[in-house]
This record gives structure tokens, C-alpha cells and sequence, in this order.
């Protein structure tokens, strides 16, 4: 059996306020020995170092595990939406170069506009937006630009899954009413 690379990342889980012998028993069985429960302001979350072909794998099977245990998933615990200094920082870049190729002071222009905080002066850009344009400038790998995708992708999915819990009709109606 070949040996996958680590992929490390915490998922947020519900129906779950503390930590007990038995959920840790009921997560192990399931598969997730490769993961740490902890718990912090009220939410309990488990880290993992899993072995898998890709992120997208690695992600996908501690999900339908920990499912598997009677437990659900909030989310990733990561933030989709990233600063000028976060993208600086995966990208591998210096923070001036990510400012001047957002103002086109240098590379191909285009860089992709921010998406929130406009007007309080901390513009926030979603990541896989960005990726794509480093993506595409030869800035990052492709393997980075999947990773980002497959975490904004499956986030979206699980707070959809989350909201329909907490108000399904109204969850129905307005997925009938956007997918038009």
C-alpha cells in the first residue's frame, strides 16, 4: 500500500457539548484515530493528521467517520475569507508584493476585488478567488488551488446542511428561489 501524505485540518462538530469516554470510544471505533477531540468556547472539535491521496480524500473520509459515530459536522475550521496578509502568507509571498499586485502596480493586473469590508478599510478576499488568480499567474501550485476550492466547497455544503437543520422550509425555499 502506497504511503499518502498528511493532511492536517479540524473539523467543528455538533451533537456534542462535552468530551466523554464514550464519545471518544464511539470516534475511535468509527475511525478517527488519527484525530485529537478538544473543546474550546463551547464547541468541541477534532483535529486530525490523516493519511490520504488529497486533501479533498482526507477531508471526505473524517467527515463520513465521524457521521458514522452519531456525531455531525459544522464545519472546517477555516476561514474562507482572507486579508492581504493571509494571502501573503500562502502564497509564500511578501505582503508589499500582494499589495502592489492588488493595486496592478505589478503582474498581469486583475487581481480579484475583495468581497466584504469595504467601507471599514479591511477588504477581506475569498481564498479560492484569489488561489485562482495565483493560481493562474503561476504564483502558487495547482494542488494549492484545489485545496482551496475543495475547503470553500464543502464548507458551503455543510453550512447549507446547517441551515436546512435549523429551518428546513425555509432552506427549501430559498435554494428553489436562487437555483431560477
Amino acid at each position: 500500500m502506497p504511503a499518502y501524505p498528511k493532511h492536517n485540518f479540524t473539523l467543528v462538530l455538533t451533537g456534542i457539548e462535552d468530551i466523554t469516554s464514550e464519545a471518544l470510544d464511539s470516534l475511535f471505533d468509527a475511525g478517527c484515530d488519527d484525530g485529537t477531540l478538544s473543546s474550546r468556547s463551547g464547541l468541541v472539535y477534532l483535529t486530525f493528521t490523516r493519511e490520504a491521496p488529497t486533501l479533498r480524500d482526507a477531508l471526505l473520509s473524517a467527515i463520513r467517520d465521524v457521521r458514522s459515530a452519531g456525531l455531525g459536522v459544522l464545519r472546517i475550521d477555516v476561514c474562507t475569507l482572507v486579508t492581504k496578509s493571509e494571502i501573503a502568507r500562502k502564497s509564500h509571498r511578501s505582503r508589499q508584493l500582494i499589495g502592489q499586485l492588488i493595486a496592478g502596480e505589478r503582474g498581469p493586473g486583475h487581481f480579484p476585488p475583495p468581497v466584504c469590508n469595504l467601507t471599514e478599510g479591511h477588504p477581506l478576499w475569498y481564498w479560492c478567488d484569489v488561489a485562482a488568480w495565483l493560481h493562474e499567474n503561476n504564483f502558487i501550485r495547482e494542488e494549492d488551488l484545489h485545496d482551496a476550492q475543495t475547503l470553500a466547497v464543502i464548507n458551503s455544503v455543510l453550512e447549507v446542511q446547517h441551515q436546512k437543520h435549523l429551518d428546513p422550509q425555509l432552506t427549501e425555499e430559498l435554494l428553489g428561489l436562487l437555483e431560477s
